[in-house]
């Protein structure tokens, strides 16, 4: 039988030097939990939530994710089902490649990693809608068409269409929310979108809470 929970979810929000850090932080304290960010693939082993944020270059967010040793620990991470939270570039990484640099990416989604059409101001920055696709706990009491905060150049393209949580219009409708099992990811930034954004992360906490304890957990 499993343990029952009697502490706060432990979040993690990996440290890899390609991330708004402080405001994801920020977020989740103000859901209550203080999130341990670190780079320590060790911490993983320990997580009822993990958060992978990100701005920035693909080919170069790639690059010190593997030279921190956390490609591995993450998929595995993902593997065993608990809550996966990425934002913006932590979306694009999920894929198998990006037109950025012709890189590879962490291929857990088929798909690819496509720069916004020619013509078009990029990157993307300022508030547009997001039109989801379907229920998720993590946009529970979320209006539809609610709007969020994006900044990007380009956008995860996944090969299963009925993966794509949520749909925004920039010259082209692109996936703004994927989500499948245990993993949701956002091309817009939930911690710069008010209260909208808050609630996610509110949620996201509120998932990795109702997962029981499945072992001995690890000291910080």
């Amino acid at each position: 039988m499993a343990a029952t929970r009697l502490d706060s979810p432990r979040i993690v929000i990996i440290d890899y030097e390609s991330g708004n850090l402080r405001s994801v932080a920020r977020a989740v304290e103000m859901a209550g939990v203080t999130p341990r960010v670190t780079s320590d693939a060790g911490a993983l082993d320990a997580a009822d939530g993990v958060i992978l944020p990100g701005v920035g270059s693909g080919p170069a967010a790639m690059a010190a994710l593997e030279s921190r040793g956390l490609v591995r620990p993450l998929l595995d991470y993902i593997a065993g089902g608990r809550p996966f939270l990425g934002v913006c570039l932590g979306l694009q990484l999920l894929l198998d490649a990006t037109d950025e640099g012709d890189a590879n990416c962490l291929g857990l989604v088929p798909g690819r990693v496509r720069r916004l059409p020619a013509g078009l101001k990029v990157p993307h920055m300022g508030w547009n809608t997001v039109r989801f696709q379907r229920p998720h706990p993590l946009w529970a009491g979320i209006p539809q068409d609610s709007h969020f905060y994006f900044v990007h150049s380009y956008y995860a393209d996944p090969v299963a269409r009925s993966d794509v949580a949520g749909l925004t219009d920039y010259g082209v409708p692109f996936c703004s929310i994927y989500a499948r099992d245990n993993v949701v990811a956002t091309q817009f930034h939930p911690e710069k979108s008010g209260a909208g954004g808050l609630r996610i992360y509110a949620n996201f906490i509120q998932q990795a809470a109702a997962r029981p304890l499945t072992g001995p957990r690890q000291p910080e």
